[in-house]
């Protein structure tokens, strides 16, 4: 049945916004005048349809982080969830989560579950969300689960804002040099081209000259092709990286890569343990647990790891094991996982492996961005000193020649 966004006024005067299932819009301004709303505003909104994608990228992980928190302290005060979510909704300062919390609200009210009617909106809950919010609602302690969720998405926020705030400059160095870089080679070294034909016939020119005006020329020549072949490259990359095969290829590639590849491994291992032992924390059977945190490590590889070793929990074995047979997972955490298991711990020391690995992996990621600007500072020196000798050379060597 098509769905329809709203925007509505309350006898009080209120403004509401959400989105309701009808067969047509006059079918939903009529459900909306039952509920005692006046439409102001009824469009059709397919979850599959770039409006429905739109909320995802309008609504940000500090405000879901909010979100969860706020509704986790209402369901533990006594308020009954469809009261809890009109609340939030009717608050919301965003019209993008107000109007997600409004639908979700309309489909628990039919008496979909929490974590099915969340699963409505995969651009905004993520599968590890749903997951969990799935085995609270199937355990019984749904305001822990959540609470749990707004630490977590606080922590992956902080954590990314440090990443990308690490990577920032460095980024911006390699491609302002490369513009600029590219811009000298295509325009300003061509004006040098009549003086050196000169020099050329009076002598020869030295290699690095001539290999910078080759280098000119194939810009000059093909470089436009070179852009598009590059866009191209990348368009197709995309799409083969969207596929299951090459998402495999990539996140093996990941963890392999030099310099970076240690950092992303440690990051991924560091999210699956928190969730692991948050989930064993709040009761969840550890085979549950570790098919809903398989996911959270965000790589295939370290998931298909992880699934293996579920397998042998299935069978009655240990799961420190299979991890070690796996040689994703280093010794220290093989061992303290083996430790945990022993000692009846193991919520405890996952949440340990989570945070000592993340400190480590701060400290790894400062240094590795510490080491990486001198060295693309140096890089550009190298190039640009490349261009300057190429275009002085000639001269000198003719100055000299004169004398």
């Amino acid at each position: 049945m098509p769905e329809f966004q709203y925007i509505a006024r309350e006898l009080s005067g209120t403004e509401v916004t959400g989105v309701i299932s009808a067969a047509s819009e006059q079918e939903a301004v009529s459900s909306l005048s039952q509920r005692s709303l006046f439409p102001l505003r009824v469009d059709q909104a397919d979850a599959a349809k770039p409006g429905r994608a739109r909320w995802g990228r309008q609504i940000r992980s500090r405000h879901l982080a909010m979100l969860f928190s706020q509704l986790a302290d209402l369901l533990h005060s006594g308020v009954p969830l469809l009261r809890s979510l009109e609340i939030l909704q009717h608050q919301s300062s965003q019209p993008a989560l107000a109007a997600v919390l409004g639908n979700v609200r309309e489909r628990v009210a039919d008496g979909t579950p929490l974590a099915d009617a969340a699963t409505a909106h995969p651009d905004v809950f993520s599968d590890l969300t749903i997951s969990m919010i799935r085995a609270g609602e199937e355990g019984g302690f749904l305001e822990d689960v959540l609470k749990r969720i707004a630490m977590f998405t606080e922590h992956q926020e902080d954590l990314k804002s440090r990443v990308i705030g690490a990577i920032a400059y460095p980024a911006f160095l390699a491609v302002m040099g490369t513009i600029i870089v590219t811009g000298i080679i295509v325009y300003f070294v061509p004006q040098f081209e009549p003086m050196f034909e000169r020099l050329k016939d009076r002598g020869g020119l030295p290699w690095p000259t001539t290999a910078l005006m080759a280098m000119s020329d194939f810009l000059g020549a093909y470089g436009l092709w070179m852009l598009m072949a590059a866009a191209l490259g990348i368009w197709w990359l995309t799409r083969f990286f969207a596929t299951e095969s090459g998402r495999r290829r990539l996140d093996s590639w990941k963890l392999n890569v030099a310099g970076a590849g240690p950092i992303i491994r440690s990051l991924s291992v560091a999210r699956f343990c928190r969730i692991f032992g948050t989930l064993l924390h709040n009761g969840v059977p550890i085979l549950r647990s570790l098919q809903i945190a398989k996911d959270a490590a965000g790589n295939v590889v370290l998931s298909e790891a992880i699934e293996r070793a579920a397998e042998n929990i299935s069978a009655g074995k240990s799961l420190a094991q299979p991890l070690k047979l796996s040689g994703q997972f280093s010794t220290e955490v093989v061992e303290m996982i083996a430790v945990g298991e022993e000692s009846n711990s193991l919520e405890t020391v996952l949440v340990d492996i989570a945070d000592n690995m993340e400190r480590r992996t701060n400290r790894q990621l400062e240094l590795f961005v510490r080491l990486l600007e001198p060295m693309m500072l140096l890089v550009m020196a190298l190039v640009i000193m490349f261009v300057v000798i190429a275009l002085l050379l000639p001269v000198f060597r003719s100055a000299g020649a004169m004398q």
